[in-house]
């Protein structure tokens, strides 16, 4: 059986020397031309950046290490994490070994408890995650090195020891901020037999085996998304720094916080919801068509479908479709999420203005957790942001392996974009 680390450190000189070569040998040759479009349209599109732990393909979405994320869904969260930094699965007693790792971690200090009650109770949750975060920057070991002089070589390390204390801790801190915020009571202690995920249900107060499988999936499902999205590239950015993973991943979750990022499964639910209020309960197909074409007659977008890259159904929400259909197929809620995948495409379709008429993960997920009881749609970010800081943080070790430098595009003015494009 081997470590994480000892697994990392066999791979990482390998690594290091096909980089090497790579950019020694085609260190010249042109990936991406950048158009006067893409630098006003928030570079959307253009090859920059390197992500070796996931790319999202349009048709078959989000790849993890080559491997679908629909061949993954019956996975743990231990297991994603360390195929995310190794690119293979855990095998034999490697995965339980990294539990027992996380388990060992996962108590939340003190002080960071009474940051958190500290805090006025108008506080986003999210705002309190990032808080926790950044107080747990404390006990940086990254930092801790830094400050002793470590060299180049040994800093994926000290970024792998900073990550596993962080997403062993995620769980108690998400939990922590829920509780707290909400008025649940006291907070509860994590159960060194539970996997990641159903520690997280747990320590939310809900020991339902069915809620403690969902929190495995949507751990799995919202994992990483690539490096270009706003909380991975900042996390990137902010790493580049050489500012410790903690830095990194509250500065990524302060992006996933956004309207435009993060918040896009409480919107769908709010949609969902609409429709329920306003029939009563789950529509007809023949309704559901009507309330389509009457919102988008009215300008306003369907949430919950389309994509800046898929041009299919993504398969994150297949997999949250799947579960739903399993679990609640009845439920009023979760029934007109799945009568909108059976009309909405279509409608989308016929309006013609949908470059991806299908539904993205946030079309269903929020169903999910109202059925559970977390009617608090504000927190839903939190279990986005829980999941996301495995990509975010196997992205940060990554590049710290490969001595990826300070990330520092180039600027211009709009007068110089006006007299490059005058003068072509």
């Amino acid at each position: 059986m081997a470590s994480l680390k000892e697994v990392l450190a066999k791979q990482i000189p390998d690594n290091q020397a096909e980089i090497k070569s790579l950019v020694k040998e085609h260190g010249d040759k042109v990936v991406s031309q950048v158009t006067i479009k893409q630098v006003y349209g928030g570079m959307r599109g253009v090859k920059g950046l390197v992500c070796d732990t996931s790319m999202v393909d349009p048709i078959d979405g989000l790849i993890i290490r080559g491997i679908p994320l629909a061949d993954l869904t019956d996975r743990f969260a231990e297991e994603i994490f360390y195929c995310l930094c190794t690119g293979e699965l855990p095998e034999g007693d490697d995965v339980e070994a990294l539990r027992a790792d996380f388990a060992s971690r996962a108590a939340l200090p003190d002080f960071v408890v009474d940051v958190l009650k500290a805090m006025p109770k108008t506080a986003h949750p999210m705002a309190m995650l990032i808080t926790g975060i950044a107080a747990l920057e404390d006990i940086s070991y990254f930092r801790k090195r830094y400050d002793e002089g470590m060299t180049r070589d040994e800093m994926w390390e000290a970024a792998l020891e900073d990550s596993l204390t962080l997403l062993a801790k995620l769980p108690a801190l998400a939990s922590a901020v829920y509780r707290i915020k909400y008025d649940k009571g006291d907070l509860i202690d994590p159960d060194p037999s539970l996997n990641w995920g159903a520690n997280f249900a747990h320590m939310l107060g809900n020991d339902d085996p069915d809620f403690y499988d969902l929190m495995r999936l949507y751990m799995v499902l919202h994992c990483d998304h690539e490096g270009g999205n706003v909380s991975a590239f900042t996390a990137h950015v902010v790493g580049s720094a050489l500012s410790d993973p903690y830095y990194a991943v509250a500065a990524g979750l302060s992006g996933l916080a956004g309207p435009l990022h993060g918040l896009a499964n409480q919107e769908c639910l709010k949609f969902i919801h609409g429709i329920v209020e306003r029939y009563d309960g789950a529509p007809t197909e023949e309704q559901m068509k009507d309330y389509a074409w009457e919102v988008l007659n009215s300008g306003r977008v369907v949430p919950g479908y389309g994509h800046a890259v898929l041009r299919a159904t993504d398969p994150r929400f297949t997999a949250f479709h799947a579960f739903g259909e399993a679990h609640f197929p009845d439920d009023p809620v979760f029934k007109t999420v799945s009568t909108a995948f059976k009309v909405i495409p279509d409608v989308l379709k016929e309006h013609g203005k949908a470059a991806n008429p299908y539904p993205n993960v946030d079309a269903g997920s929020g169903a999910l957790l109202y059925y559970y009881g977390i009617t608090e749609m504000e927190f839903y970010t939190v279990f986005f942001s829980v999941s996301r800081a495995m990509g975010l943080l196997s992205q940060l070790i990554l590049s710290r392996a490969m001595w990826e430098p300070i990330t520092r595009p180039k600027s211009h003015t709009t007068d110089w974009y006006k007299d490059f494009a005058a003068n072509e």
